[in-house]
């Protein structure tokens, strides 16, 4: 009895360690010591751990099995790098110069075929149309004409079949990757083709990075008729209850935010909102981004990071009758065009006690500073660009974004440009 005990404890305790290992070595001037490790789940990056650097050394233990994209990144200087997991360890060499990762070093066999092969994929659609074009203006019997024919034979020859029972990942997501993303006229695939994928798949295409675009196919392939019924077909074969269900229902839902499509995201956030089983994380997650910035709903409050143009301490501290809240950056063309109309009614607005606060997903400290000098309202910046709070917190999808606020803070409108901000306050 007594080794049948010490048996167990073992199991027990090895059962307890991690499934595999994430391990990067970091340059020794490298001053990033907080990092966070992401999984994926559809398009959601979900934080899986923090952890800080040691002697120039990170490491995340990742407690369960994950076979999938994975990323790290570092809030401090935002550099973030992505990898793939094959459920085992994983080893990275980062290289940097003034604190920015210039080179990523991949020292494991699954994430170094997967470089090579990204690699590969990207020089044959961008880099061999360009050197068959050269080729005309070159004799096979020069020395140059005989380096492009070998590098054109190298760029069109079929890539190495990958062993699907020794890196299963990989084999998953470049097969899928080549069937219903690839834009190749050969391999056009229906809507039942889709539907079929998405039912029977296995978990990794949620942490594949597939499902979003996925989905996208599976919309064009239908055509604009009667994009309703599409949904609907895919939901039901799915079962909405699902856990798969419940990851394409949001999925589907920011889909139908980010290309503007009020009807249906309106109606199938209802369909959310309605269902009486349990509901998954990342469904919650969405449902309550939304519900944050409804109609009526109290803006979540957001305490400033380094703000200019205010002594306040968050977005409820400033005072006014109205509050207009634009999430923006400096590298958005629309916004480009957009905040200097509002720069021009600044003044109009003042003098209706009415505050501007612009929260920007810049990422770029000296360009952020720099645009924001020409804006006298009250800016704030976490300069971690899309990977900052603003984006879940306040369901933000694209800039500009614009929020009208009452004294209390009640969201009262939503306007979807410049113009529309304007009205709202007559000064158009």
């Amino acid at each position: 009895m007594k080794k049948i005990s010490i048996l167990a404890a073992f199991l027990a305790a090895f059962s307890i360690q991690a499934q595999f290992t994430v391990t990067v070595q970091t340059p020794a001037d490298f001053t990033n010591q907080d990092a966070i490790l992401y999984s994926l789940n559809g398009s959601r990056d979900i934080i899986a751990s923090t952890e800080k650097v040691k002697n120039n050394v990170l490491t995340f233990k990742y407690p369960t099995s994950y076979s999938g994209m994975m990323k790290i990144y570092f809030p401090g200087s935002n550099n973030t790098f992505s990898f793939i997991s094959e459920n085992k360890n994983v080893n990275i060499k980062i290289e940097a110069q003034n604190n920015k990762i210039n080179n990523i070093v991949y020292q494991d066999e699954a994430n170094d075929l997967m470089s090579k092969q990204q690699e590969g994929s990207q020089k044959k659609e961008l880099i061999l149309p360009a050197l068959t074009q050269i080729k005309e203006y070159y004799k096979d019997n020069t020395d140059f004409g005989k380096a492009l024919k070998t590098e054109i034979s190298r760029l069109t020859g079929t890539s190495n079949e990958i062993d699907p029972a020794k890196h299963p990942f990989i084999s998953y997501y470049n097969t899928n990757y080549a069937k219903y993303i690839a834009n190749d006229p050969s391999k056009k695939v229906s809507q039942d083709d889709i539907v079929n994928f998405i039912d029977k798949s296995n978990d990794m295409l949620e942490t594949s990075s597939l499902l979003r675009p996925v989905l996208v196919a599976y919309l064009n392939a239908g055509g604009n008729a009667n994009v309703g019924a599409s949904v609907d077909k895919l939901l039901d074969k799915l079962k909405v209850e699902t856990p798969r269900g419940q990851t394409v229902l949001s999925e589907l839902i920011d889909i139908f935010d980010v290309y503007e499509m009020k009807d249906l995201k309106d109606k199938y956030l209802n369909l959310a909102k309605n269902l009486k089983c349990t509901i998954t994380d990342r469904l919650a997650s969405t449902l309550k981004s939304n519900a944050n910035v409804q109609i009526g709903s109290t803006f979540p409050n957001n305490k400033f990071q380094s703000p200019v143009n205010t002594t306040a301490k968050s977005i409820y501290d400033v005072k006014a009758d109205k509050k207009v809240i634009v999430f923006w950056s400096s590298t958005c063309s629309h916004c480009e065009s957009e905040l200097p109309k509002l720069l021009e009614k600044y003044n109009d607005l003042k003098a209706k006690n009415i505050q501007i606060i612009g929260l920007s997903l810049d990422v770029d400290k000296d360009s952020y500073t720099k645009k924001i000098a020409a804006f006298p309202w009250i800016n704030d910046s976490e300069l971690r660009g899309w990977n900052s709070s603003y984006t879940e917190t306040y369901n933000v999808h694209a800039t500009p974004t614009y929020f009208i606020l009452d004294a209390n803070n009640k969201i009262i409108s939503k306007p979807d440009h410049v113009g529309d901000v304007l009205e709202y306050f007559k000064l158009k």
